[in-house]
């Protein structure tokens, strides 16, 4: 393409196109290396006066296609230039198309992946685009790219509500004159027979949008989508799943909860889909909405439950989470024989301090809820060695971190002695606020916890020298010493703060009071009365 050509296009100077049209009439037919028209560089920027005028002097540029054999509607449309949309729209209705081969009118040309114009602008998110489109040729939403792949496909998948209605209030069903009776896939809508290259159909595009609204417009005009599989047996509530989408799971299993009991080709159902693919928010999704116990303890084609997967793969928020429901029977065997606590002591790598504590919890739900059963025997020698070995490289660190917090504890309330709230009288040598309430509780509070701290420190220094009888009776004390030692000191800020606020503002010190006394609460509610117990 001639450099004045490119640069007037670019920037959008009529008066150099006319110029250069007088000059040469055949100069628009030139092309850029990439196989651009000025119509397709005009159509990116948006230029559409520079368009229109390209198109007065040669309308069949329109349908000139750039090296991805993109039309200048496609770029257009791909990022959302409507003006130019618009305009080329005005001279696509008005063209002349071959009835032999529709696929050469602009609204329907293909580039090559075989997306139309309407393809791309859903793609990029253009819905303003996308509905101008359809407005103008609405059976475009019909065709497929070289993935099988329609309009509808993609505009279920990025949440294009308005795109998806506008399309559905065309037929999905080609009308034939001998069929004289509906057929099934009539009845139903049409949208069953419109599957992708991997036999997705829209409910499974839309499945991973987390769009429940869009799930509900499908199933609201098509009633046996949620019930088709894909190419690796997915119905749309695996696929949901697998892609976390958590309201679309909600929606299809409000209207089909029998989708549940759908099972892949490897015999595994939504939960073992949730475990596997490590979606910790789709799993507590379904097992919100999923009420039997046959399908959350369904077993797969190597008899393994969900609980069997999240153990063999370290799920370990997803074990925790199955075991915190009663419906889950940690007690069945897969076809090995095997429950999920002997799954982990299979494990060929090392278990980890995480696992051990799911083999932990998992030992105790068998204890409990199995007693009648005949079980395999523990394997506990494996795991005996490296928990006496893990326990006391977490005895020494943790007796560490307890020395640390109580020095911290100390040093800053015996500096809180040095400078008073208020400061000293430097005549008399008296704290200046010592006649006022909350000085009283200020310097008790202070003193517990500077004491408390420093008896915390000593112990823990003298633990070293008998670590086991240290560790099974005086623990528990530097535990609560240190507690104590907390709380006091959370005492000794609020009646600091009082003291020194209280006389310029009233809601400040009431304020901190507040936050204060809401910190052990907090701390409560998160902990529960493990906080009493030394965490070991």
């Amino acid at each position: 393409m001639d450099s004045a050509l490119l640069k007037a296009v670019t920037e959008d100077n009529l008066q150099q196109l006319k110029l250069m049209l007088t000059a040469n009439p055949k100069i628009l037919l030139s092309r850029t290396r990439e196989q651009n028209t000025a119509l397709h560089i005009a159509a990116r920027h948006g230029h559409h006066h520079f368009a229109g005028r390209i198109l007065r002097e040669c309308e069949t540029l329109i349908l000139e296609k750039n090296i991805d054999g993109d039309t200048p509607l496609h770029i257009a449309s791909k990022y959302g230039k409507m003006k130019v949309v618009d305009l080329l729209i005005k001279y696509s209705v008005e063209w002349p198309i071959d009835i032999t081969s529709e696929e050469e009118g602009p609204l329907t040309a293909k580039n090559k992946l075989g997306n139309t114009a309407l393809h791309e602008a859903v793609i990029y998110g253009k819905s303003k685009v996308a509905l101008k489109l359809l407005e103008a040729k609405p059976d475009v939403g019909h065709m497929v790219n070289i993935c099988k792949q329609s309009p509808l496909h993609l505009a279920a998948r990025e949440g294009m509500e308005m795109v998806v209605k506008e399309m559905l209030q065309q037929s999905w069903v080609k009308n034939e004159k001998e069929e004289e009776t509906p057929t099934a896939d009539s009845e139903r809508g049409g949208l069953g027979k419109h599957v992708d290259n991997k036999k997705n159909n829209a409910l499974h595009y839309a499945a991973q949008s987390n769009s429940a609204k869009m799930v509900e417009i499908l199933i609201a005009k098509d009633l046996t989508l949620a019930y088709d599989n894909n190419y690796w047996g997915q119905p749309p509530l695996h696929v949901a799943v697998e892609y976390g989408s958590k309201s679309a799971i909600k929606a299809i299993l409000k209207h089909y909860p029998d989708t549940a009991e759908q099972v892949q080709n490897d015999g595994g159902n939504a939960l073992h889909i949730a475990v596997k693919n490590g979606k910790f928010g789709s799993l507590k999704s379904l097992l919100k909405h999923i009420k039997p116990e046959e399908i959350i303890n369904h077993k797969d084609h190597d008899g393994n439950t969900p609980l069997h997967l999240a153990a063999k793969l370290s799920r370990i928020q997803s074990s925790l989470l199955l075991l915190r429901d009663k419906r889950v029977n940690p007690c069945l065997l897969n076809k090995e024989g095997q429950t999920a606590r002997c799954v982990i002591e299979r494990l060929e790598v090392k278990a980890n301090i995480y696992e051990m504590y799911v083999w932990e919890e998992l030992k105790k739900q068998e204890k409990k809820r199995c007693q009648n059963q005949q079980l395999p025997r523990v394997a506990s020698d494996r795991f005996t060695a490296w928990k006496k070995k893990t326990s006391t490289e977490y005895f020494e660190l943790t007796v560490q971190t307890y020395t640390l917090v109580a020095a911290l504890i100390a040093t800053v309330t015996f500096a809180a002695f040095f400078t008073m709230p208020g400061g000293y009288d430097q005549t008399k040598g008296f704290a200046i606020l010592g006649n006022k309430p909350a000085f009283k509780p200020f310097v008790i509070s202070n003193t517990i916890a500077m004491c408390s701290a420093l008896v915390v420190m000593f112990c823990f220094i003298w633990a070293s020298r008998d670590p086991l009888r240290f560790k099974l009776y005086k623990l528990k004390w530097g535990h609560r010493l240190t507690i104590l030692a907390c709380l006091s000191m959370i005492v000794s800020v609020m009646a600091a703060v009082y003291l020194v606020v209280e006389p310029k503002s009233r809601w400040l010190p009431i304020v901190v009071i507040l936050i204060g006394c809401s910190t052990p609460i907090g701390v409560g509610l998160i902990l529960g009365l493990e906080v009493l117990h030394v965490p070991l």
